[in-house]
């Protein structure tokens, strides 16, 4: 298996082209106005410029689809991976038992008329992204410690192709919370579902990589044997830079070679952005609003 190191590492999985700078965004989540209020102020350029969105770019803010146009429009400029609420709405629009949720604010994506185009192109965006020029590795949640960034990879792509061959088939039975322990002997929906489950919904696990789903609150509510995933010492993605989002009790972090940057804008607080390049400190945009369900995240 491949070690890869942020530099000098030849490009053995996937590279992104060499661009001016490339900025991380915390989770969206339909906040449009502060998305652009921050775009503009880290002076990003559309032509040559790369914007990593760390998933949930939908849901709980006011212009889920303004965002989801924007972003779309962006091409190769915008690095995107799905996050929870991402799949939510991809599952409310190809599973017809999939419930809708109280706080839920997509009814203007249902009703747009590209709502084809923009869920097509969702549909297809990955649940994880390495930049192997760089050693940068993206996931909505997080990952257990026995995964190293290829396996990740390889994770990503299963889910990726059984979306891409039957998304009302995969949707139907994406959710559920199990299994709830790693191994390397899960074979087909379960495999695929656990994978999902750390990627995009998962804040606590083991050392034996058995997760949490439940605990949303700060780190210091975790009870042992779960801690945060990027604190196991054994994390076979040490070797790499892990950009994430999801956990807006955790806000901005940058430690144990980690990037967490959710800091809550929908529920009151900010959207951040990181020049993943540079060394100037994160910029944040104040959120304008705080969502009616913020005890809903």
């Amino acid at each position: 298996m491949p070690r890869f190191r942020r530099s000098g590492s030849p490009c053995r999985v996937s590279c992104s082209s060499e661009r001016l700078a490339r900025y991380a965004i915390g989770d969206v989540q339909g906040c449009y106005a502060e998305l652009r209020a921050l775009v503009a102020r880290v002076n990003f350029s559309a032509d040559r410029d790369q914007l990593w969105f760390v998933g949930d770019l939908v849901n709980r803010g006011p212009q889920s689809l303004e965002v989801l146009r924007y972003v779309r429009a962006l091409g190769d400029n915008a690095v995107v991976v799905l996050g929870n609420h991402d799949l939510h709405l991809l599952a409310l629009a190809h599973d017809r038992r999939h419930k809708h949720r109280s706080s839920d604010t997509l009814d203007a994506v249902f009703d747009a008329p590209d709502r084809e185009a923009i869920l097509d192109w969702l549909l297809r965006r990955p649940l994880a992204h390495f930049d192997a020029a760089h050693g940068d590795l993206m996931v909505h949640a997080g990952v257990v410690p026995q995964w190293n960034a290829a396996l990740i990879l390889e994770l990503a792509g299963e889910v990726g192709a059984a979306l891409a061959h039957d998304a009302v088939d995969f949707l139907e039975r994406m959710y559920g919370d199990r299994p709830d322990r790693w191994s390397d002997e899960l074979r087909g929906m379960d495999r695929l579902r656990f994978a999902i489950n750390a990627l995009t919904r998962m804040r606590l696990c083991t050392d034996d990589g058995r997760i949490d789903l439940k605990m949303k609150g700060p780190p210091k509510e975790a009870r042992h044997p779960y801690k945060p995933w990027f604190e196991h010492e054994a994390r076979r993605t040490r070797d790499v830079r892990v950009i994430f989002g999801h956990w807006s009790a955790l806000g901005l972090i940058q430690a144990h070679g980690v990037v967490g940057l959710d800091s809550g804008c929908v529920w009151g607080g900010a959207l951040t952005a990181l020049d993943l390049d540079g060394q100037a400190p994160a910029v944040s945009e104040p959120c304008a609003r705080v969502s009616a369900h913020s005890s809903e995240q």
